[in-house]
């Protein structure tokens, strides 16, 4: 057992039991006899492949063993007893370890042997292993389940009664679907006891009106809660019309759910109760815990393997199922409905829960996750997948635990359902004192953006405009595109819809002659219909339906937006323009949404005879930006998955070898020097401009013969460890034409920057094309994020740039391309040549594939690339480096 110790994590079981893994060592050498002895005869066979007294004795000497290269041994354990063991030790050669499960008896088909080969692959992958090999009986049908189920390649070669597995340890898409899929199915197993309790007891109902944990119990009583509700105080008999008991330990029946709402400084003590008498979830209400006292609620969670939601929250609440458990201290009670919500914020909460009620969308499921100690915005996400009721969901999420794991199960849900979120947070001034252009480039905003685009979010700006959306979403159809047509029977407040369709990136198109013709045969006189469509305050109610629906069928048009004023007009005739939307005898083929800007809420849905309803928005504004998330998510859906192209000619052995020869000289990280950056950069065939290093003048000469194009130019560049900014620092001279002007600038930077410069970089002078801009910067919490846009001098200043989070699919390279403003540039605007297209594809995925090779490099600054018809060339490189070891984002662990 050689290395880094693995740090102990808690993980679920696929029934929802958590349970610990941890390294194993000298110290378990009783509990690993204990696990072997206790096992039955035939169990024993087919773990030893024979039944010996000295098999226990053996198998608990080589886990207690002296520490030895290339062995490692991982132990799961629950209430402090081994319930299952996992063990390789690397063969002659390194690059296969054979292994080795054992689950005690009675807690197999549970997913103990899976979750601990799912981490002895971890950790066998970081110790540069490729394989595992195994060799079973061919009757131990239950191992050889577990190999086949891992969702890794396995080969198997029968010999006799045994067989011989071999198990390649590459993860692709296959392994982490198939990781997903398990680790959906655990988390929602153990959310049931949080969501779908039999037994509630909430501990610190006060008998005085007032208190939180009164107003909690008064719910859940008052809702029509169908289980057991039980309140726990240590002196009365019952708070509220509910039956008190003295302790948790005191019940009759043990909660599968404990509300806790008592102050923070008895909330562990109360929760390791609660753990010991064996309650299953906790939802703690109380805030104010300091870090200590966190630590130990936490403690007491892991220990005992409950769920927890909280601290510092409103409650959670669930009406898609027979339980109809309302545990919030929200005024009003979540109606019965489809739309699942989780938030941090219960402010947020309490606004989406009334903003919903007033549209009459009921809630399938609410939970506010507060400090989000524990149950995440993920694991919510995977319940409403699962749990037959939700069809919508909405998310206000403050921080990101884990998010390429969520970043996955969105892109998978969202499939299904709409997921919405509002972007909190876009304020933060970001990284102000960057190292580099890329780190300068990608702000907090920008990397969540990336992380919603990817993943089919549509993330709104407010919680008005994500209600608006909402209601959008939950009554109508998609559109196919971004084509609007535009209708009213005010002049001006067309205009207004048009210019705010324009403004949220929709297209208000000229509409086609005989669209026109057809429209202007069934509106009154004075009637314009070129878009927007004037239908003119003397529109009979029959005129307008008529309008409406050549529109709404038209495959000129996407959708159509009713732009309505109340008019004396209609008044005095008993037309109601408004009731055309209302009325239809069946639903319009293609979205229609309602702008009445005398209406005083800011949404509302209007109920249709067929049993649907109109979304109707007091502002243009407000209209467009739903109907853009509506086309965006229409878009995403429309587009195949993308995949992660296989590159050629990667030498990641070489890279991370280059790397940690960097860190080993420089333990502290730093940025490299130019020839270790263009080894780098070779490894993954990043294509650089030729160049030399000069560390005189006669060498700078020298080079500049050598290097010279056609035209004799080349460019002199000074160099010294952490030099950014050339340009700014003058440290740079272009366009020298002979050996007399590159003494002369060489001479030049010398005076100027004397000791400090170590060298300088000789380049040809590049030709003419894009100056282009292609980065890397890991994120702490997000990852490696690739970014791209606009190079040159100019590119902090015009911040014309994309961002993906990394690895790139074909389609996110697409995206990146293709969103910078000077995507145009690339097409061959205004008659300039069109660059390279592929060769900037390769690029970034070339990028992609060194960030996520490669967790130390924490930016790469590829400014400028030049493109051109005939190929991309990386200007000028910087690359930094720091020591970094980052978790595995898929391997299933509990926060």
């Amino acid at each position: 057992m050689t290395g880094v110790r693995e740090v102990p994590v808690h993980a679920l079981l696929a029934d929802g039991t958590t349970v610990r893994i941890r390294q194993a060592g000298p110290a378990d050498r009783e509990e690993v006899e204990r696990l072997y002895e206790e096992m039955s005869p035939q169990n024993l066979r087919l773990r030893f492949f024979c039944v010996s007294p000295a098999s226990a004795r053996l198998a608990a000497e080589r886990v207690a063993g002296e520490d030895r290269p290339g062995y490692r041994a991982l132990a799961a354990e629950r209430d402090g007893r081994l319930v299952g063991l996992a063990e390789y030790e690397v063969l002659p050669g390194g690059g296969t370890a054979d292994i080795s499960v054992a689950v005690a008896d009675g807690w197999h088909r549970r997913g103990v042997g899976t979750l601990l080969l799912e981490h002895l692959a971890d950790a066998a992958r970081r110790a540069g292993v490729t394989a595992f090999s195994a060799d079973a009986l061919a009757d131990n049908h239950d191992v050889l389940k577990v190999f086949h189920d891992l969702g890794l390649r396995v080969t198997r070669r029968f010999d006799g009664p045994e067989v011989h597995c071999t198990v390649e340890l590459t993860q692709d898409e296959t392994y982490l679907s198939a990781v997903e899929s398990r680790g959906r199915l655990a988390g929602t197993a153990s959310l049931r006891p949080l969501l779908r309790p039999g037994t509630v007891a909430v501990i610190g109902a006060g008998r005085t009106p007032g208190s939180v944990g009164r107003a909690i119990l008064r719910n859940i009583h008052g809702g029509g809660y169908t289980g057991r509700l039980y309140a726990v105080h240590p002196e009365a008999d019952a708070i509220a019309g509910v039956h008190a008991r003295r302790s948790v330990a005191d019940l009759p029946h043990v909660p599968d759910l404990a509300v806790i709402a008592i102050p923070a400084a008895a909330v562990a003590e109360v929760a390791e109760e609660c753990g010991r008498a064996g309650v299953r979830a906790l939802l703690v209400v109380s805030a104010g815990l300091d870090t200590h006292q966190s630590g130990a609620l936490m403690g007491a969670c892991r220990r005992h393997g409950m769920r927890l939601v909280g601290p510092n929250c409103l409650g959670l609440a669930n009406t898609g199922d027979e339980v109809h458990l309302n545990a919030t201290f929200a005024a009003r009670r979540p109606g019965p409905g489809t739309a699942g919500i989780a938030v941090q914020s219960g402010g947020v909460g309490i606004a989406l829960l009334d903003g919903l009620a007033r549209l009459g969308i009921g809630v399938s499921t609410f939970v506010s996750l507060g400090d989000k100690y524990d149950v995440s915005g993920n694991d919510m996400l995977q319940w409403w997948e699962s749990d037959g009721y939700t069809d919508l969901a909405l998310l206000h999420l403050e921080s990101f635990g884990n998010p390429r794991a969520f970043s996955r199960t969105a892109r998978r849900v969202a499939r299904a359902m709409p997921v919405l979120t509002v972007d909190a947070g876009r304020s933060e001034a970001g990284r102000r004192a960057a190292a580099s252009h890329t780190a300068a480039a990608a702000t907090p905003t920008m990397t969540r953006q990336a992380l919603f685009t990817q993943a089919g979010i549509s993330a709104t700006r407010t919680i008005g405009e994500l209600l608006g959306t909402a209601a959008l979403l939950h009554t109508q159809p998609l559109p196919h595109g971004t084509k609007i047509a535009v209708v009213s029977n005010a002049g001006g407040a067309g205009v207004l819809a048009a210019d705010a369709c324009v403004d949220a990136g929709l297209v208000v198109p000229r509409l086609a002659a005989d669209l026109v013709d057809a429209l202007l045969a069934v509106l009154p006189d004075g009637a314009t219909a070129a878009n927007p469509v004037d239908v003119t305050p003397t529109v009979g109610e029959e005129q307008l339906r008529q309008c409406t629906s050549l529109l709404a069928r038209h495959t000129a048009v996407d959708a159509v937006l009713v732009s309505l004023v109340p008019t004396a007009v209609a008044a005095a005739t008993g037309e109601d323009p408004v009731r055309v939307l209302t009325s239809a005898p069946g639903p319009f083929a293609r979205p229609v949404v309602a702008v009445l800007p005398a209406q005083a809420a800011r949404v509302e849905l209007l109920p249709t005879a067929d049993g649907g309803a109109v979304p109707a928005y007091s502002d243009a504004e407000d209209a467009a930006r739903a109907l853009a998330h509506a086309a965006a998510r229409a878009d995403w859906l429309a587009r195949l998955p993308g995949a992660v192209p296989e590159l050629p000619d990667v030498e990641t052995g070489r890279a991370k070898n280059l790397t940690a020869a960097f860190l080993d000289r420089n333990p502290e990280g730093g940025l490299l020097d130019p020839r270790t950056t263009a080894t780098l950069l070779d490894c993954y065939g990043i294509p650089q401009i030729p160049w030399a290093w000069a560390r005189d003048e006669d060498e700078a000469v020298a080079a500049a013969e050598r290097l010279a194009g056609p035209d004799g130019r080349v460019v002199m560049k000074a160099y010294w460890p952490g030099l950014l900014h050339k340009s700014e620092q003058r440290a740079i001279h272009l366009d020298l034409q002979n050996a007399s002007q590159v003494r002369a600038a060489h001479r030049d930077l010398v005076t100027r920057f004397g000791d400090r410069m170590t060298g300088v970089v000789v380049q040809p002078l590049a030709e003419r094309g894009t100056e282009l801009f292609a980065g890397v910067v890991q994120d702490e919490v997000f990852g490696p994020l690739v970014v791209f846009g606009l190079g040159g001098t100019a590119t902090e200043l015009l911040a014309d740039h994309a961002a993906r989070l990394a690895p790139l699919t074909d389609l996110d390279v697409h995206d990146l391309l293709t969103s910078p403003r000077c995507s145009p540039l690339l097409l061959g605007y205004a008659g300039s040549p069109a660059a390279d297209l592929g060769g900037l594809e390769q690029l970034l995925h070339r990028l992609s594939r060194m960030a996520s090779d490669l967790p130390e490099l924490t930016e790469a600054d590829l400014s400028p690339v030049l493109a051109g018809p005939h190929g991309v060339t990386a200007l000028d490189v910087r690359v930094r480096l720091v020591p970094r070891h980052l978790h595995d984002p898929y391997l299933r662990r509990l926060r």
